[in-house]
């Protein structure tokens, strides 16, 4: 039979959130993405409820009178079923997948398979069951999984016994922080980060993000303040969140826009993110692109992406001397930020669609 180029359907569901780490990919690599495609090519299939869904040139736009507000019903049954009744190639960004029809599907991590124990409330394991369900589907049936790191790759392969050749490895690209303004009257309205030094972080405030090792820090180090901006998920939230609010040198910023972020990281000390479990860590990329100095975790897939340009910390021990740190020698991350671009991203991603696309019908 003559092969025939297949569509990929993305699923439009990431662009119903807030623009957090997943939502954000899905979004900045899609309008790169664009820039390479072919008309027929590629399409983006969105809820009636998407938000700032761009006028894209490449990337036909389909809308579908459905709102994506029952998880998991928009990808299960709406988009599934237009996957299916367009046979078309699904391609999703945020570790899940139409189960009947798995295509080529971002696995970040797998977290919740790694580390039930943070999976407590009756609520937090349903997401852990559903979330370890779209893992295996993906893992053992995926036409092609994508993920960000070799170390998530590893997982993935150690854990569900699949062949390394299924797995491809795309490294996220750090996006338009050079480029926005910076609002400086962000101040204004956090005045206890007015010309003072202040370390600042920024993610979910999940648990797998570590806050226990911010709020022990601080309250070990009273003269160091902290900026901790992030929204609170529906699941996994750490206990320590409380501790952080009650601590006089922590500041909870709250939901931050791209302009204020740019302005913490242009004038906060050092950027630090102490997570034990990352599948990538696209923060500190962002926060090593506006010029500021990021102390991570060595744990997971940190010291994988980041290497010698970022000054490490175990993430289990708080009582660490931040100026001593940063008093250490790191290598200049202009390298890194090269290697890591959104184009670089699309470049990866869209050799892997033309490889999957081109296939008999």
């Amino acid at each position: 039979m003559k092969a025939k180029n297949r569509i990929i359907a993305i699923n439009g569901e990431s662009w119903c959130h807030n623009l957090t780490g997943i939502e954000r990919l899905a979004v900045e690599v899609t309008e790169a993405l664009d820039e390479l495609v072919q008309p027929g090519q590629v399409e983006l299939v969105v809820p009636s409820n998407a938000k700032n869904v761009p006028a894209l040139k490449n990337i036909k736009v389909i809308h579908i009178e459905y709102e994506a507000a029952s998880f998991p019903k928009w990808t299960q049954f709406v988009f599934q079923k237009y996957v299916i009744t367009h046979h078309a190639v699904s391609l999703d960004y945020s570790n899940t997948c139409p189960v009947f029809v798995p295509g080529i599907e971002f696995l970040h991590d797998i977290y919740c398979k790694l580390y039930p124990q943070d999976f407590t409330s009756a609520r937090d394991k349903l997401v852990r069951l559903y979330s370890n369900f779209m893992y295996r589907t993906i893992a053992k049936h995926a036409r092609r999984i994508i993920t960000v790191s070799e170390y998530t790759k590893k997982t993935i392969v150690d854990t569900y016994h699949i062949s390394p050749n299924r797995v491809s490895v795309v490294y996220s690209g750090v996006g338009q922080y050079r480029n926005i303004p910076a609002d400086t009257a962000v101040f204004e309205r956090l005045p206890l980060l007015k010309d003072r030094q202040f370390y600042f972080t920024l993610g979910s405030l999940s648990t797998r993000k570590n806050l226990k090792w911010i709020a022990d820090h601080a309250e070990l180090y009273p003269q160091e303040v902290f900026a901790v901006s992030g929204k609170a998920l529906m699941n996994v939230v750490p206990p320590e969140l409380e501790k952080l609010k009650r601590l006089p040198n922590v500041i909870m910023t709250g939901y931050l826009s791209d302009s204020e972020v740019k302005a913490l990281l242009a004038s906060c000390r050092a950027f630090v993110f102490p997570s034990y479990f990352e599948g990538y860590g696209l923060p500190p990329l962002e926060a090593l692109s506006c010029g500021a100095p990021v102390i991570i975790s060595n744990r997971t897939s940190l010291p994988e992406i980041y290497g010698k340009c970022a000054h490490y910390i175990d993430p289990d021990k708080p009582d660490v001397s931040l100026d001593l740190l940063l008093t250490e020698l790191v290598e200049s991350p202009e390298k890194l930020l090269k290697k890591y671009t959104l184009e670089n991203t699309a470049k990866r991603l869209y050799d892997i669609l033309k490889e999957i696309g081109n296939t008999e019908k």
